[in-house]
C-alpha cells in the first residue's frame, strides 16, 4: 500500500482504511491500534472530545437538552406519558406492519 506520495505502508488490518493518510498518521494508527484495548478506548474518546470541541453543543449536552425539553413537556401537561406495557404494544404492532 502507498501513502499517496509513492512511499510503502506496511498493510494488515488497518492498511485498507488509510490509504489518503499522510506517512506520520498512519504510524499512528499503527501504533494505536497496538495498544491494549482500554487504552484504544481511552485514546478513542480524547480523539472524538477534541474533534467536538469549538463546533458547538456536544451529542451529550445536546441529549441532556432535549431530555430537559421533554420532561418540561410532561411537567406542563402538553404530554402525557404512556405505560410502557401500552408504548410496547404500540411498537410491536408498527413492526408486525
Amino acid at each position: 500500500m502507498e501513502t499517496g506520495k509513492g512511499e510503502k505502508v506496511p498493510g494488515g488490518a488497518w492498511g485498507r482504511w488509510n490509504r489518503f493518510m499522510e506517512r506520520n498518521a498512519a504510524e499512528v494508527l499503527r501504533d494505536a491500534l497496538a495498544l491494549p484495548p482500554e487504552a484504544r478506548g481511552t485514546l478513542i474518546d480524547s480523539l472524538i472530545r477534541s474533534r467536538d470541541q469549538g463546533s458547538g453543543p456536544t451529542a451529550e449536552e445536546a441529549w441532556r437538552e432535549e431530555i430537559c425539553r421533554r420532561v418540561q413537556r410532561v411537567d406542563s401537561g402538553a404530554v402525557a406519558p404512556i405505560p410502557w406495557d401500552d408504548a410496547r404494544r404500540r411498537l410491536r404492532t408498527r413492526v408486525v406492519r
